[in-house]
């Protein structure tokens, strides 16, 4: 696991609910209608939907599957709305590990690969499914192509998903929001200590409820 000493301050937590449940800033799922203020999560949505709700006062756009099939949509809206107004919104799980049977680099004896060196997270498609993308290569081409935030939806069950989110915490610093795909039961203070988050988005159900957020300090207020 990454060396890490126990964080010193709470960490930046937002919800993630609809424009009418909080006072913005937050975040929103494509929101109807879009206040200013408004930073809206856009998993599926195309372009067209991502400028609609930049001209109607979205104050930033996290797209999501759009960018991953069109990997210029981020550099067209960047040069657009400004690189500050546009996100990129990443679900993400741990690469399933393949093993091969390598018998052909030397003759005298076969040897079991496995496909990944290290562990690594995928981006997923807006269904749930694997892309093959790997989430810190394409999240840093995105970000070279102008996008100023990631928010990051991952469930983090162990120690290599925690190495994984202290990497990219480190490269991305306060541009990088991380919150939970699924999972209600994350153990939020292990990802700010030993995972170094720094800024949580999660379902503002969720924010009510869980013990460790509330551990943590973490209420709408804190936004």
């Amino acid at each position: 696991m990454t060396d890490a000493s126990p964080h010193e301050t709470a960490p930046l937590v937002r919800p993630i609910g609809c424009c009418a449940d909080s006072a913005p800033p937050h975040f929103t799922l494509d929101a109807h209608p879009c206040g200013d203020g408004c930073e809206v999560l856009l998993p599926d949505q195309d372009e067209a939907r991502a400028r609609a709700l930049l001209r109607q006062g979205a104050s930033r756009v996290f797209v999501g599957e759009a960018a991953l099939v069109d990997g210029s949509l981020v550099e067209r809206l960047v040069s657009d709305f400004g690189s500050e107004r546009i996100g990129l919104y990443v679900p993400a799980r741990r690469m399933a590990v393949s093993w091969s049977l390598d018998a052909v680099s030397n003759a005298d004896f076969k040897v079991v690969t496995p496909s990944l060196a290290a562990p690594a997270w995928e981006v997923l498609r807006a269904d749930g499914r694997g892309s093959g993308t790997l989430a810190g290569w394409w999240i840093g081409a995105m970000v070279e192509r102008g996008a100023s935030a990631v928010l990051l939806r991952a469930d983090i069950a162990d120690d290599a998903d925690l190495n994984l989110c202290a990497e990219l915490q480190e490269r991305l610093g306060e541009r990088l929001w991380i919150g939970p795909l699924h999972a209600q039961d994350s153990d939020f203070a292990a990802w700010v200590r030993w995972g170094k988050a720094t800024r949580l988005a999660v379902p503002q159900a969720l924010l009510e409820t869980n013990p460790a957020l509330a551990a943590l300090g973490a209420d709408e207020q804190t936004t």
